[in-house]
């Protein structure tokens, strides 16, 4: 069952990047969250399913997780203005990957969510980094990590300062962006069971939410916000009995 959902996610992913797929849903008004399980058959889920993301990550339980193991080497190649999100993209042959419970995820796209989707006991951080993980079967892994305001990150500056400021633009990224400076050094997380947390909302998503956050600055945040011109994130979902390991 986890594989045919896994399937659904991956064929979900593919046809977010079609912007007529995703032309009439959107953050605000007639096309907003609350309204996705209305605008199309095929987001029902967003509506009806049970295992939606994101969560407020409150109660949990200690469990025996895989250590996440990362293994970031060439970066995106491309970056992309949806009109959702800003989204930076591998080559198909990237060795970009992950290794959990014993198998590798390879590294699709990563993209951002400004204020942040998941929420940690209810708070909010100031931006959410998504980056999503196929393994052989098809399945789905994303791992998020947290931005809170405070020093500007480097890193992020290098695909900051080639952000496409028009819908559908798409630019090379020319200089070499290291992944591994997205990310704490201490990659530990909390896991649950999830969705794509847009249309059309797949479910048989594995999310890992890295525990400590790192700091983005005022103006990278006014950078992203304002070339997006509204926020980006989901509201939390009900858990619906489900569990969140550590």
């Amino acid at each position: 069952m986890k594989h045919i959902a896994g399937k659904a996610a991956l064929l979900a992913l593919s046809m977010m990047s079609a912007s007529a797929y995703a032309s009439h849903w959107s953050y605000q008004g007639e096309g907003a969250p609350e309204h996705w399980g209305e605008l199309d058959e095929a987001y029902k889920t967003c509506k009806s399913g049970m295992y939606q993301s994101p969560i407020n990550i409150d109660s949990t339980v200690k469990a025996h997780i895989s250590p996440l193991e990362t293994h970031y080497i060439d970066g995106p190649v491309t970056l992309t203005n949806n009109g959702h999100t800003i989204q930076a993209s591998e080559n198909a042959d990237t060795r970009d990957s992950i290794t959990l419970d014993k198998q590798t995820w390879t590294l699709q796209q990563f993209h951002f969510h400004a204020p942040s989707e998941n929420t940690v006991h209810g708070k909010k951080y100031a931006m959410e980094m998504h980056l999503v993980h196929k393994n052989a079967d098809g399945e789905l892994t994303v791992v998020a990590v947290m931005f809170d305001q405070g020093a500007a990150n480097a890193e992020l500056d290098k695909l900051w300062s080639v952000m496409p400021g028009q819908v559908d633009q798409n630019v090379t990224i020319k200089a070499t962006l290291d992944i591994n400076k997205l990310l704490p050094a201490d990659k530990t997380y909390w896991r649950f069971s999830g969705s794509l947390t847009t249309p059309p909302c797949s479910e048989g998503v594995t999310w890992l939410v890295l525990k400590q956050p790192l700091t983005v600055s005022a103006e990278q945040l006014q950078k992203f916000t304002h070339t997006l011109h509204h926020d980006n994130n989901r509201p939390v979902q009900p858990l619906h009995g489900r569990l969140v390991a550590e």
